[in-house]
């Protein structure tokens, strides 16, 4: 069987985060390798979608063109997949010449057979910047909170799906002005005319996971209608028909014709031909997405493919749903989120740690959660005292007892052979999980090879029989070195980098990195490792992760939301208007403090003893959470020195010192630039 499988094109105007991976890129890359290891052709196929308003946006934002944000999150991007050890065959671009082409030969194939549909409609034009707007360009007031930052598509505040016409008060975020509608022409695939074609493709997919195929039910209920496949944008795949002056294909028309332009690449160096993965009958087409993508990959792309003629459609598109981060949404724009490129450095050796954590808590069927407290928990627990205990107690008994090779197998008991049955069946039962979609439930089977592994050992208690019965310590880590074998094949999918120690640690030819890899077949044999085959003890496989690493990552969880939320934060409006002679009758001074003391009882109240040049007064102070008394004693103070005297906790305070509120709450003290005689007045 053939087999190609893509994973979605992400924007590239931002780095990798575990939303990503788990939506997508790790399910599709457990997936690929199950297929590789089984001796399938397959070519996976991913790259960056690097068209559409939000690489504009990104853009303006950083105050440089287009081509160099690409250029830089591609490169980003790329270098994350590749250290994480995702296994793409190509990992290319939509900005390469042989995308632009295929997707513009796409279009005209489809052009001239008639399928779209010209049509004229009046969209929003900003006359100031001379260009139509896309909804992203286009903010105002939602008609819904009424937020003043909603954009033309949605209100990021109350999450309100909308529509550029509905904003109160639109204005460009181009130029800031008043837009005004504008009569333009656009071509329209025709979803309507073509759903009975679409629904009969759909309906023949129930085995589809329930939320993909649901969602298509639900866009189809309400009844497809005509979508536009091009924009007036200057950034993207020039439309290729007369008359087409300024306008580009639409994001998604030319997407995900990203995969069959990539696959056109990887082909050509690799000496395959493209057409075998995209235009055989017998070939699988698995698109796996997150949820976002359901309509685009499994009504509008199938959609373009039928009207095309020519290309396969999708065997099926499994697609998570969103993974929350401690409880809240993943939000780039508030920096929310566990960037994959930061973990690589942070926790470095520990990719799949990550790998198994996020396909354990993988939202197959609903939003899940990610903790780094959880995250700790799952390596200390699971990865630590279960997988790595086992095999790392195979290891040293072995060492121990037998100089560090494999022993002779001698006659079984009861309690051997109903493990190895076990071990033979749990790669049959992984597989049909992994056939089926099911990550959370195929990684589980494989920590059972461990469990099944542990447990043998603890009833068979080798360190106890050896003085007495060493032939016997022979067959159980001969045995156990077998379940530890299957372990590596089953856990290669899931958990690579590991998978690749073990192999190292049994090194004999059959097994060693050089020679050939072994393959799923292999996996629950009774016999894969031959006696004699020398153990190495290369270190621990995984490592217990502290305390202090945990609480490091969720203190920059909150440092990030501290900083968005002082980002949100404006200037505090003008309070109304006084005269001079208001102002003139406030006398407003220099002071040194001589004394500080906190006020007892009081968290806030600080106590100082103030040389107002005449005499010595007592201020109180609600400064005690920023200042201490020590680094108060000596300064001099700006204050307010006819305010009205106050008592406050039995202690008159006879002024008011003056400071400056920064946006994070934080006070500073409003000092003269040098010191002054005390008592100065400030004009």
């Amino acid at each position: 069987m053939r087999y190609t499988v893509t994973a979605a094109l992400i924007y590239a105007n931002g780095p990798i985060h575990i939303g990503h991976l788990a939506g997508c890129y790790i399910p599709a890359d457990i997936f690929v390798r199950y297929l590789r290891s089984k001796g399938q052709d397959v070519a996976f196929i991913s790259g960056t979608d690097e068209h559409g308003v939000p690489i504009t946006i990104k853009a303006k934002k950083e105050g440089i063109t287009p081509q160099e944000v690409v250029d830089k999150y591609y490169s980003i991007i790329k270098q994350s997949f590749e250290d994480f050890g995702i296994s793409f065959d190509i990992y290319s671009r939509t900005t390469n010449p042989v995308h632009h082409e295929t997707s513009q030969e796409f279009f005209r194939t489809m052009y001239d057979k008639g399928y779209f549909d010209e049509i004229a409609t009046e969209q929003y034009f900003d006359e100031t910047a001379n260009q139509f707007l896309a909804d992203r360009y286009i903010v105002g007031e939602c008609p819904v909170c009424h937020n003043d930052g909603a954009y033309g598509d949605q209100c990021e505040k109350c999450g309100s799906s909308l529509s550029p016409t509905e904003l109160i008060n639109p204005r460009s975020t181009i130029s800031g002005s008043k837009p005004v509608m504008k009569e333009t022409k656009n071509w329209y695939l025709p979803l309507d005319k073509m759903q009975p074609q679409i629904e009969k493709y759909v309906n023949s997919h129930t085995e589809w996971k329930t939320n993909v195929f649901g969602q298509c039910q639900s866009w189809l209920k309400q009844g497809l209608q005509p979508r536009a496949m091009t924009r007036d944008l200057d950034w993207g795949v020039k439309v290729p028909v007369e008359g087409a002056e300024g306008k580009v294909l639409y994001v998604w028309f030319d997407a995900p014709i990203g995969y069959i332009s990539m696959t056109k690449e990887w082909a050509e160096k690799a000496g395959k031909n493209w057409e075998d993965y995209w235009k055989n009958p017998d070939t699988k087409l698995i698109n796996f997405i997150g949820k976002d993508n359901i309509v685009f990959h499994c009504i509008i792309f199938p959609a373009m493919c039928m009207a095309e003629g020519s290309y396969i459609l999708a065997d099926n598109v499994p697609a998570n749903e969103f993974m929350n981060l401690e409880n809240d949404k993943i939000s780039t724009s508030r920096n929310w989120a566990v960037w994959l490129h930061e973990y690589l450095e942070e926790f470095p050796g520990k990719q799949d740690v990550l790998r198994y954590v996020l396909t354990a808590n993988a939202p197959e069927t609903k939003d899940n959660d990610f903790t780094w407290k959880d995250f700790q928990t799952k390596n200390n627990s699971e990865l630590v005292g279960i997988y790595g205990n086992f095999v790392n107690r195979t290891v040293v008994l072995t060492q121990k007892y037998f100089e560090g090779k494999v022993p002779e197998k001698g006659s079984l008991e009861t309690v051997d052979t109903d493990t190895l049955k076990a071990l033979a069946e749990l790669p049959a039962q992984i597989a049909g999980s992994l056939q089926h979609y099911k990550f959370r439930e195929a990684l589980a089977g494989m920590m059972e090879v461990a469990r099944l592994g542990n447990k043998y050992l603890a009833d068979t208690e080798p360190w106890k029989v050896w003085k007495e019965n060493p032939e016997r310590v022979a067959t159980i880590l001969n045995i156990a070195t077998q379940i530890t074998a299957t372990l590596a094949i089953v856990s290669e999918p899931f958990l690579p980098f590991t998978a690749k120690k073990i192999y190292t640690q049994l090194s004999s030819s059959r097994w060693a990195l050089a020679g050939d890899s072994p393959v799923w077949a292999d996996a629950g044999q009774a016999s894969l490792v031959p006696a004699g085959t020398e153990v190495l003890q290369d270190g621990l496989l995984f490592e217990k992760i502290e305390d202090a690493a945990i609480e490091a990552q969720v203190q920059k969880l909150l440092n990030s939301k501290k900083l968005n939320e002082l980002e949100g934060k404006t200037v505090p409006a003008l309070k109304p208007v006084i005269q001079f002679d208001d102002f003139a009758r406030m006398d407003i001074r220099i002071g040194t403090i001589l004394e500080a003391e906190p006020m007892k009882k009081s968290k806030k109240l600080l106590k100082f003893l103030v040389d107002d040049g005449f005499e010595k007064r007592t201020i109180l102070s609600g400064i005690a959470e920023h200042f201490s008394p020590e680094e108060m004693v000596g300064r001099q103070v700006t204050f307010i020195a006819n305010l009205a005297p106050r008592a406050m906790m039995g202690v008159e305070s006879q002024g008011m010192i003056l400071m400056a509120e920064d946006k994070d709450g934080s006070l500073s003290l409003i000092q003269p630039h040098k010191e002054v005689w005390s008592g100065a007045t400030v004009n």
